[in-house]
C-alpha cells in the first residue's frame, strides 16, 4: 500500500453498465439477469447519475399483481404502489442517487453503506460522471492482503515511527491479520496510540497489545547495609 490508506478507486468495478431514464421494464429485468447484478445506476441524458434501479424497486409490480387491484386498497407504501404501474427506470428508480467519489476512504464508503442500509455505491466524479461502482464485497477485499504485507507496513507506519530508535524492541507477528504486538518499551503511555493506528492499517483484523514496561534494576547502592549507603571516612 507504500503507506496510502486504500480509497474507493483501488477496490471498485470500473467497468459498468448503467441504465438510461427511459429503459423499459422488462429490459431492466434482463440487464440485471445478464450482469447478475441486483441493482443498476441510471443516467439522465448528459451521463450524469441521477438514481438507482435495484430488484427491491421492481418487486412491487410483482407484488401487487395478484388480486388484480388498482391502487386503492393495496397495502404497502405510497411509493412502492407508485411503482406498481412504472414502466420506465426514471419511474422506478430510486432518487437521488447515493454516491460516492473515487477517492473516498473504504471506511467512509462502509459507513455510508451502513447508514443508508445499501449493497452498492455509483461512483462518480465531481461533476456527476459514472466512474464504477463499489460494492461490499469490494470493500471486503482488503482483508485478502497478506500477513507479511501487514507487518511490514504496521512495523513502518505505526512502531518505527512512534517508537523510533526504541522500534526494535517491538515485535510485529501478524497471523491471518490478527497484529500481535510483543516487546518491552519505556514510554508505556504510547501504547493505546499504537494499538489504534495498527488498527487502522488496511487489512488488519484484530490487534492484540502484550507491550509493557522493562524490569526495574535495583540499585545496587542502596541495598547495602539494610538499604543505607555507608558513612563518609
Amino acid at each position: 500500500m507504500n503507506g496510502t490508506p486504500p480509497v474507493v478507486n483501488d477496490v471498485m468495478t470500473h467497468r459498468v453498465v448503467a441504465l438510461r431514464t427511459g429503459a423499459a421494464f422488462k429490459d431492466i429485468v434482463r440487464t440485471m439477469q445478464e450482469w447478475r447484478v441486483s441493482a443498476l445506476p441510471v443516467l439522465d441524458d448528459d451521463g450524469r447519475v441521477v438514481g438507482v434501479v435495484s430488484e427491491a424497486d421492481l418487486l412491487p409490480k410483482e407484488a401487487f399483481s395478484e388480486d388484480g387491484r388498482g391502487l386503492h386498497g393495496r397495502e404497502g407504501s405510497s411509493a412502492d404502489a407508485l411503482r406498481v404501474d412504472a414502466v420506465t427506470a426514471g419511474d422506478l428508480m430510486t432518487t437521488p442517487a447515493i454516491t460516492v467519489a473515487p477517492d473516498v476512504s473504504l471506511a467512509r464508503a462502509a459507513r455510508i453503506m451502513a447508514r443508508d442500509r445499501v449493497k452498492r455505491l455509483p461512483v462518480v466524479d465531481r461533476t456527476g460522471f459514472l466512474k464504477g461502482i463499489v460494492s461490499r464485497s469490494d470493500l471486503l477485499k482488503i482483508f485478502l492482503r497478506g500477513d507479511a504485507d501487514i507487518a511490514e507496513e504496521v512495523r513502518r507506519e505505526v512502531v518505527v515511527r512512534l517508537f523510533g530508535t526504541h522500534a526494535e524492541r517491538v515485535r510485529v507477528h501478524v497471523d491471518d491479520g490478527v497484529v500481535t504486538l510483543t516487546g518491552r518499551i519505556r514510554r508505556t503511555a504510547l501504547v493505546p496510540l499504537a494499538v489504534r493506528l495498527a488498527r487502522a492499517v488496511p487489512g488488519v483484523v484484530d490487534v492484540r497489545c502484550e507491550l509493557s514496561r522493562p524490569p526495574v534494576r535495583p540499585d545496587s547502592d542502596s541495598h547495602r547495609s539494610g538499604g543505607q549507603r555507608p558513612a563518609p571516612a
